[in-house]
């Protein structure tokens, strides 16, 4: 049988070449396995083989599409592979646009089978999983144990060109498309089926599952500023200098708060990001750009606002699960309620 030949695409994290400072780095093509991809070559057996890896920075990626895509498909057209592998990317944001991104470009431009992997609230997953096959891994690097056997197996299914089972059997994430298939019931005994396990508070699965949108109520207008107490809240991960509370650079597991009673500016020897998705330099020459208190004590020494809240909640919004920003907010919104909180300001990066 003959041997099917890989391309591995990983960032510069996972390259071993360093973190957001060197996510600038153009593509590079290294002959043979980096990083994660000895993990994948065990994985993937005898039948297949990693012949080289392209490495290419997050940001230069995001922030360079076109061009960092022609780069890399030129790469990989000049290798002659049977497979592109991207990833895992598990809740990286820009790592998982990117994997979804290029993946989509080289199974489209040179027509042969690409697969990547990352979590589901990865931004990348909605935006590429009705194009490609993207495998549903943890939200970190903690679950690459399991993400990459998962990745491997259902890589050597579409080298094979077997035939792909549901989402559910296989482990990828669903994609939207409908199949049409034989089922033993018409579809009205299995809509009786479930309505009478519905009435009786039993489990069931419907066949065509809808999305859930949240349907936030707008809270009451303010009418008089000058009267009011506003609060500042950041996803931006603006800290006190030395990050006491520690807050992870992403998929962060805590917030913070901090109070800035009688500061009027928050400076460059006082404050810092801790934030890992966007570049910190400017954030960290002056963090009133990310949490304007300056503005606002502007505002309030003008009388356009009553006060400036004394204290403000900080987290990383980089890779942090939609359930732990909820169980963040419903905290920090029963502690600004309880202050007497008026309205408050919610920044990013």
């Amino acid at each position: 049988m003959k041997k099917v030949k890989v391309v591995h695409y990983i960032n510069q994290f996972f390259a071993g070449i360093g973190g957001e400072e060197k996510a600038n780095i153009t593509p590079e093509l290294r002959e043979g396995i980096v990083g994660p991809g000895m993990a994948l070559k065990a994985a993937l057996g005898e039948n297949a083989e990693i012949v080289a890896t392209i490495i290419c920075g997050d940001s230069y990626f995001n922030e360079n599409l076109e061009k960092a895509t022609n780069e890399i498909i030129d790469m990989v057209k000049s290798l002659e592979v049977d497979m592109f592998i991207a990833g895992p990317a598990f809740n990286a944001g820009r790592y998982g646009t990117a994997c979804g991104s290029i993946c989509k470009s080289v199974q489209e431009t040179l027509n042969i089978p690409v697969l990547t992997g990352m979590y589901i609230e990865n931004p990348g997953a909605d935006l590429y999983k009705k194009d490609i096959y993207i495998l549903s891994t943890t939200n970190n690097a903690a679950g690459m144990r399991k993400a990459v056997p998962a990745m491997a197996k259902f890589a050597l299914k579409l080298m094979n060109n077997e035939e792909i089972g549901s989402p559910e059997d296989e482990g990828y994430l669903e994609r939207g498309i409908r199949v049409n298939y034989f089922n033993e019931k018409n579809g009205a005994e299995r809509a009786i089926d479930m309505l009478i396990k519905k009435l009786k508070g039993e489990p069931f699965k419907t066949e065509y599952p809808m999305p859930v949108f949240d349907n936030v109520t707008p809270g009451e207008a303010i009418i008089d500023l000058s009267n009011a107490k506003i609060a500042l809240v950041t996803s931006g991960g603006i800290v006190p200098k030395g990050n006491p509370d520690r807050i992870e650079s992403s998929s962060a597991s805590k917030y913070g708060k901090y109070s800035i009673e009688g500061i009027n500016d928050l400076t460059e020897d006082a404050y810092e990001t801790a934030h890992g998705g966007y570049d910190p330099c400017y954030a960290n020459q002056d963090a009133d750009r990310v949490l304007p208190v300056d503005v606002l004590r502007d505002l309030e020494s003008e009388g356009m606002i009553g006060s400036l809240h004394n204290y403000f909640y900080s987290t990383v919004g980089n890779g942090t699960s939609v359930k732990n920003s909820k169980a963040y907010s419903r905290s920090i919104a029963k502690e600004l309620h309880s202050d007497g909180v008026d309205a408050v300001i919610l920044t990013s990066t």
